[in-house]
């Protein structure tokens, strides 16, 4: 099943259609993997510094408040434990590393399942370099809003330029990325997606790389051992 996307020039025209790469566009969707590769990437964005402190931890308290007996107030041992005014947090957060791992083929399979079921959905949309020669938001906004008009997009761009990126990030529903930055969060995180013509070869480098094919050896034959004929001993 072959899977297409359409090709807009830098006016917003559309000009042609264009195949999409069946392993990369075209993988069956694994919604279980993709759910793992989101959460695995949002626990990896948590930086775990948020902390409280004990009620050993504040300054102060180590003094008895007042004696045990014959106050008839409630006994305390410390004006720092946690139902006291300035005194510790029970329970509280401290810093932990909320990391998660993933290995990378199951990463890459996440980001396919995530392209192919954009592109079922016709989500994805080819268009040809602007080859803007200054940072100018206007042009590319005026294209975006012929492609694809008020959705969230995603714009793929096959290296870093300062030019492209700076024009683009200003726009408030447009988030430029770099083809090799990938990954299944982002992908789902936005309605379309736009990738430029050179983006899809750095996909196809990046994250797809072809098995060696591996040669087949020749057997060594080995020479049958000469034996040697045994003298007969002479009689005597």
């Amino acid at each position: 099943m072959e899977i297409h996307a359409d090709v807009y020039n830098k006016n917003g025209e559309k000009i042609k259609s264009a195949t999409l790469d069946p392993k990369i566009f075209g993988v069956a969707v694994n919604p279980a993997l993709v759910a793992q590769a989101v959460k695995v990437f949002l626990a990896n964005q948590r930086r775990g510094t948020a902390n409280t402190k004990g009620r050993g931890e504040i300054s102060g308290g180590g003094k008895k408040p007042w004696r045990q007996k014959g106050t008839g107030r409630a006994r305390q041992g410390s004006t720092r434990a946690p139902h006291w005014i300035k005194g510790g947090i029970a329970h509280g957060p401290e810093p932990r590393d909320w990391s998660l791992s993933l290995n990378k083929k199951m990463k890459r399979l996440a980001l396919f399942s995530t392209l192919s079921s954009k592109a079922l959905e016709n989500n994805i949309v080819i268009l040809e370099n602007p080859e803007l020669t200054e940072i100018k938001t206007k042009p590319l906004a005026t294209v975006f809003g012929k492609v694809m008009p008020n959705t969230k997009l995603l714009f793929v761009l096959p290296q870093k330029d300062n030019t492209l990126y700076l024009s683009t990030r200003n726009i408030e529903y447009v988030t430029p990325v770099i083809a090799k930055d990938l990954n299944a969060y982002i992908v789902l995180n936005h309605q379309k997606i736009i990738l430029l013509e050179e983006s899809l070869e750095v996909l196809k480098a990046v994250f797809i790389k072809e098995e060696p094919t591996v040669k087949a050896k020749k057997a060594k034959v080995i020479p049958e051992k000469k034996t040697a004929k045994k003298k007969k001993s002479k009689e005597s």
